[in-house]
């Protein structure tokens, strides 16, 4: 078991305990990393990866090939983006999610240097000066003060979503424009800018080597291109699987490179043989959210930004990222829908119908507010939960939406079954029972934290992110409840907020989203 789900009890974590009668399996193994974005080598010489979606940072010993967590799962360090070092060994953490940059001193103490920066980003130290940027539309680029009470100086506005960022030999800092495919420069006393280069794929990051050579990882083809800064011209040095989050390079001018969709980390050689040391494989972000589709017996897992179709033995067969248009973006739940077909609500508020095998998605409806967990309903529409309004809407195959519930705490997901509809609600610590005439009654109260949902028969499980556990009640009968498995990798503090990721597979078991480790659990009766 890893240090994350350690950090999540405080203490050292123990193997998951499940009720006579149950067994459990690993689909895929636990992850060392909940993905990577911006790498840096520290002055103690190791590479340090910020894990923006896992809220963590690990330090890799490039040499020996060891991690350690430096910053842990739920420490003071919250969605960590981009991580950057002075002279002295204080690093410095952007968090992308809370808009503020923090200070890291060699004794663990963290500080907060400055606040109130949306979607802050990159962040370099540049002569031993604090630079960083903001990842946006109309994003800015600023000088921080870390050790006095001066307030951050604007050295330029309205950049298009800028990224990493590094200081060049001629004195300028240079900075991706991600979305424009452009790499700039800018004088930071006079602020004048000059475009350095163009037509790359989603370049997410710049770096000099140590012989002041630029280089740039594009996201969008897995390429990392050598620009001649002089006059613009690319020459392709690497060339990876797509997905690059950022690079570092040591002193001896070796190449390392981290993927945002897996959370990949690797030394990669810059002589066009594409051989990779690979330090930490490709694993889980999360995951946050699991469905089934019986017909095919294909998991489809929602890991953050990305998308993850799997085999019934647990291989992947198919991703979809921010950078694949052929499968939804940005999704909060999953639930399975028709055969060959999940439902799932997305960060925008929509609501769709995705066709997995011919790569086609149906939006029922578009930007409904803060959606949730949903569900098939068995009348063919679709159950959703909106959290903004605290209530559950049914959406009809024609787009029509009606309220089934309303007035709720703070409900997290819905499943029909045997026609009623059931609710977690994760402020009031239950799952609630609504009646076809609309009743409400509390089937299992006594919960932390309820979240995802599914039935086997009779049988309705909950899964409780917060105290590690499933539930199992008998659906109108006198029996209590029990936990059938607790002490669960699950529940691992994320800067987003996903319904939970618990579901049935094609043979009777249970599935398991397990954030707390970076996998994907079974759960079957012995």
């Amino acid at each position: 078991m890893n240090n994350r789900f350690a950090a999540l009890h405080g203490q050292q974590a123990v193997e998951p305990c499940l009720l006579a009668g149950w067994q459990l399996s690993r689909i895929t193994p636990p992850s060392a990393l909940f993905g990577a974005n911006g790498i840096q080598f520290g002055t103690d010489g190791r590479l340090y990866v910020a894990q923006a979606m896992g809220s963590q940072v690990t330090a890799i010993d490039t040499t020996s090939g060891e991690l350690e967590v430096i910053a842990p799962n739920g420490g003071s360090i919250t969605g960590p983006d981009d991580v950057a070092f002075d002279s002295v060994g204080n690093m410095y953490a952007t968090e992308v999610m809370s808009a503020q940059v923090t200070m890291r001193k060699p004794s663990g103490e963290v500080t907060v240097v400055a606040d109130e920066l949306p979607s802050a980003n990159g962040v370099t130290v540049f002569n031993d000066r604090l630079f960083v940027d903001e990842h946006r539309s109309k994003g800015r680029l600023l000088e921080l003060y870390p050790h006095d009470d001066r307030a951050p100086r604007l050295i330029t506005k309205d950049l298009d979503s800028p990224n990493a960022l590094a200081g060049g030999p001629d004195g300028k800092l240079y900075f991706p424009l991600v979305p424009k495919g452009e790499v700039w420069r800018i004088d930071l006393e006079t602020g004048v800018q000059e475009q350095v280069a163009t037509g790359l794929s989603h370049p997410t990051a710049v770096k000099f080597t140590p012989s002041g050579e630029l280089l740039s990882p594009q996201a969008g083809n897995g390429e990392v291109v050598k620009i001649d800064i002089e006059n613009g011209e690319q020459t392709i040095v690497a060339k990876v699987r797509p997905g690059i989050d950022n690079l570092a390079i040591d002193a001896r001018g070796k190449l390392y490179l981290s993927h945002f969709v897996d959370g990949g980390v690797a030394e990669v050689a810059m002589d066009g043989s594409n051989d990779e040391r690979v330090f930490v494989a490709p694993g889980w972000v999360g995951p946050w959210g699991i469905a089934c589709d019986m017909a095919s017996g294909t998991f489809c897992v929602v890991d953050g930004l990305s998308l993850v179709m799997l085999a019934p033995s647990g291989e992947r067969s198919a991703v979809g990222s921010p950078l694949d248009t052929s499968a939804p973006r940005f999704v909060r739940a999953i639930a399975a829908g028709k055969p060959g077909e999940f439902l799932m609500s997305t960060a925008r508020g929509d609501v769709l119908r995705y066709d997995f095998k011919m790569e086609r998605t149906n939006i029922l409806v578009a930007k409904q507010g803060q959606l949730k967990g949903l569900c098939a309903a068995e009348d063919g529409a679709v159950l959703v939960v909106r959290e903004n309004t605290n209530s559950v809407l049914a959406i009809t195959a024609s787009g029509e939406i009606s309220t089934v519930v309303e007035d709720l705490n703070a409900p997290s997901d819905v499943l029909q079954w045997q026609g009623k509809c059931y609710v977690s609600d994760s402020g009031d610590g239950c799952v609630l029972e609504i009646s076809p005439a609309g009743e409400v009654s509390t089937v299992l109260g006594g919960l932390l934290d309820p979240r995802g949902m599914t039935a086997i028969g009779n049988t309705l499980y909950v899964l409780d992110r917060a105290s590690h556990s499933i539930w199992a009640i008998e659906l109108g009968s006198e029996s209590k409840p029990e936990q059938i498995a607790t002490h669960l990798p699950i529940g691992a503090i994320c800067p987003l907020d996903f319904a939970g990721g618990l579901c049935v597979d094609g043979q009777g078991g249970l599935l398991v989203a397990a954030d707390g480790e970076g996998s994907v659990l079974r759960l079957s009766r012995v």
